[in-house]
């Protein structure tokens, strides 16, 4: 069976997370994938874990290349792939063994949807769900809600030009993708059921951003796509005067009606 989904797993010193990661791609009710492995500069023993799972499964590919970050390491593997869809896998998430199946089955009824992802459940120093909303530009705008663990048409990501690798500081870089897809009007598909689990731990690189350094990407952001959220700001601005247009125009029609027939005016300056 030719490959369909590639699965991308980018490591920094994840020997001790790696292998669950692994085996959760594994234990999927779906063969037709590969793993591809992308050690970004570890210095902890990721190599020989991952080494030895390649020659455990020929589906399992593994690349070294010097430390870029995650958004590079991302691309880096991307490139490399053979798959139709791709799904970026951090190497301490786990992936629920119904999401491939069922994602391809979504793909392949509907050839206009170009991402589908779902719901997370944490595990770690946190329990419980993390139920994630349907895609919305104008929210995705405001802040990421979307993991990066989500399955998207190769495609896609060739559209938009891979993930951003000029980001002031490496982590954000799935919120902008999910903002340039929507830019290209990518359908987004939500599957409302647990599609991965995430993995929690108080030294991970989330937790590890600055308020500042949040605001650089932020901005970085803004500035990339200043004429979307200029538009977008135009937009609500002209359905806000129309709303208040109309507001007036009720008020004025019941000041004639209370005046002409109560003596008064309902509405006060």
């Amino acid at each position: 069976m030719s490959t369909q989904i590639s699965v991308i797993i980018p490591c920094y010193n994840s020997e001790s997370t790696l292998e669950a990661t692994i085996q959760s791609v594994l234990d999927q009710d779906f063969d037709a994938w590969e793993i591809i492995i992308v050690n970004d500069g570890s210095n902890d023993k990721t190599e020989e874990v991952a080494l030895r799972w390649t020659f455990l499964d020929k589906r399992i590919r593994y690349f070294s290349k010097s430390n870029e970050g995650l958004g590079k390491a991302r691309n880096y593997g991307i490139e490399r792939a053979l798959g139709i869809y791709i799904l970026p896998l951090d190497s301490d998430n786990l992936v629920e063994k119904y999401f491939a199946v069922e994602a391809v089955k979504i793909f392949e009824s509907n050839n206009n949807i170009g991402v589908v992802h779902g719901h997370a459940e944490f595990f770690g120093e946190k329990n419980g769900i993390w139920y994630i909303k349907s895609f919305d530009l104008e929210s995705i705008m405001v802040d990421n809600y979307i993991d990066a663990c989500a399955i998207f048409r190769k495609e896609t990501w060739y559209n938009v030009g891979g993930y951003d690798e000029n980001m002031p500081y490496q982590g954000f870089e799935d919120w902008e993708f999910w903002i340039a897809l929507g830019t290209q009007h990518v359908i987004f598909h939500h599957l409302d059921k647990v599609t991965f689990k995430y993995f929690v731990q108080s030294n991970s690189m989330v937790r590890s951003f600055t308020k500042d350094m949040a605001i650089s990407n932020r901005d970085y952001i803004v500035k990339k796509y200043s004429k979307l959220y200029f538009d977008r700001y135009v937009e609500k601005r002209n359905v806000l005067e129309l709303q208040q247009k109309q507001l007036r125009s009720r008020k004025f029609i019941v000041n004639r009606f209370t005046k002409m027939f109560l003596g008064f005016v309902f509405f006060k300056n």
